[in-house]
């Protein structure tokens, strides 16, 4: 065996056992039942590098939402406000602690959230859909001059308009100066209308799990110039109420006992869960403009196993197929091909493993078609190399005018699919970038496979006995 030969060789083994390295772990998670692996997930204990399933494969909940923009601000582009609509809605799922989810700009205005595992997405789309306007005003508790319009509001049965704004025939019988807020208990408070400081003045919050009162408490503090806001707000209206409102509804109501600069607290009877809520959308930030959903879809776990089976076993029957026929009809030359098929397979899924890829189900026809097209290499090559038998050339030279000839048309056509499948990703969203994604890793593993490895393979042979191979 040559030098140049035991390299390739060497390469060779390496990345296929680094491929099995890689593999293993999807075997050993995937072989779970699925309770234990929920379990084991919710407690962080997942290994990194693993083969995430998608929606249609795992099941859960999708989510298509439409930013209002109309609300937006006149200084903000709307590209720049679906960015950062993308980004907070990231932030707020990922500390929610839903994993591989996958959020994606949909048109102009629209957003598609992916929640694989969420079966119940109810949580997720209060805590998506909270626009988390924190803004912080002083309760008027003489009502002089608000008569009327309390009166107005207690006999309608919805003084709010789809956007959480007093109606116009209640507002305009309000004082100069003053709003109402509904209470979380149902009541009303007539506050100032303009609030000194907003959630825009916030640099950080916590959850308490235990407050003065027994019930958890969000903790938040200031920056520098909120600080200095509140301080002022708060030190000249000690002995007075402070209405700290959330997305237009009075959460607390605290006296205000002195001079409060850098920290502050929200109190009321949270649950656990809506303090924790309300923890995280302040973290994140305040959407530049509220979202609203427009389509909810939801799959269940079952579905998901069923279309896992299916695509398997579409995926078995065609590779079986392949093999067979590469075999009977180009005998050794196709046996040499099926085993980098084989490889190919393989370094694909160990190459998904590695950057955690999230299969779908097009993804999983993307690797179907790119073991098709894997497999029409080796027959560009075998083809060619018959050509150059019927010259009566020996076997050394024919293999290696073979894959001469063979390589610029196995390149021209790999090249131009990739190039398709990079728009696809580029410009395609959920399914279609899935299924792109798949192809052009299948097609640049299949470029390595059936010229770099099957060459290696005759190579091998030819050291040893040229007779062997039949083509």
């Amino acid at each position: 065996m040559s030098k140049s030969l035991a390299i390739k060789w060497i390469i060779i083994i390496v990345i296929l056992l680094g491929s099995m390295a890689l593999i293993y772990p999807n075997y050993r998670w995937y072989s779970k039942p699925a309770a234990e692996r929920e379990k084991l997930e919710s407690l962080g204990d997942k290994p990194q590098r693993l083969l995430n399933l998608g929606l249609d494969l795992r099941g859960g909940s999708s989510l298509l939402l439409e930013l209002d923009v109309t609300k937006l601000s006149d200084r903000e582009p709307l590209n720049e406000a679906m960015a950062r609509a993308i980004e907070i809605i990231r932030n707020r799922i990922d500390q929610y602690g839903v994993g591989e989810t996958s959020i994606t700009r949909q048109g102009e205005k629209w957003i598609l959230v992916q929640l694989p595992g969420v079966a119940n997405p109810a949580a997720a789309e209060a805590l998506i859909g909270k626009t988390a306007m924190l803004e912080f005003h002083i309760v008027k508790n003489d009502t002089t001059g608000a008569e009327k319009a309390i009166e107005k509001l207690e006999s309608m049965e919805e003084p709010y308009d789809q956007d959480g704004e007093l109606k116009p025939e209640i507002a305009e019988l309000l004082p100069e100066g003053y709003t109402i807020f509904r209470t979380k208990d149902g009541g009303y408070n007539l506050v100032d209308k303009v609030a000194k400081v907003t959630g825009a003045d916030l640099d950080n919050a916590h959850l308490i799990m235990y407050g003065e009162n027994g019930y958890p408490e969000v903790a938040f503090s200031f920056n520098a110039e909120g600080a200095k806001k509140f301080g002022q707000l708060t030190g000249s209206n000690i002995g007075k109420q402070l209405a700290i409102v959330l997305d237009n509804t009075i959460q607390s109501a605290p006296v205000v006992q002195s001079r409060i600069t850098k920290e502050g607290r929200i109190s009321g009877t949270f649950t656990l869960e809506e303090a924790r809520q309300l923890t995280i959308v302040l973290k994140a930030g305040a959407l530049p403009a509220p979202v609203r959903v427009i389509e909810k879809r939801t799959i269940g776990p079952t579905l998901g196993e069923d279309s896992i089976k299916s695509g398997l076993s579409a995926s078995l029957y065609a590779l079986l197929a392949i093999l067979l026929f590469m075999g009977i009809y180009y005998k050794w030359a196709g046996v040499i091909s099926d085993i980098a098929l084989v490889l190919n397979l393989v370094l694909m899924m160990a190459i998904m493993s590695y950057f955690s890829a999230t299969l779908t189900l097009p993804g999983i026809a993307g690797v179907i078609l790119s073991l098709a097209m894997a497999i029409d290499a080796n027959v560009l090559i075998i083809e060619r190399m018959r050509e150059e038998k019927l010259l009566g050339k020996p076997i050394p030279t024919i293999i290696q005018l073979g894959y001469d000839k063979a390589w610029s048309a196995i390149f021209d056509s790999n090249l131009t699919t990739i190039i398709v499948g990079c728009c696809l990703m580029q410009f395609g969203t959920g399914p279609v970038k899935g299924f792109a994604v798949t192809l052009i890793i299948g097609l640049v593993v299949s470029l390595f496979t059936a010229v770099f490895v099957t060459r290696a393979i005759y190579e091998l042979i030819l050291t040893s006995n040229p007779k062997e191979i039949s083509l």
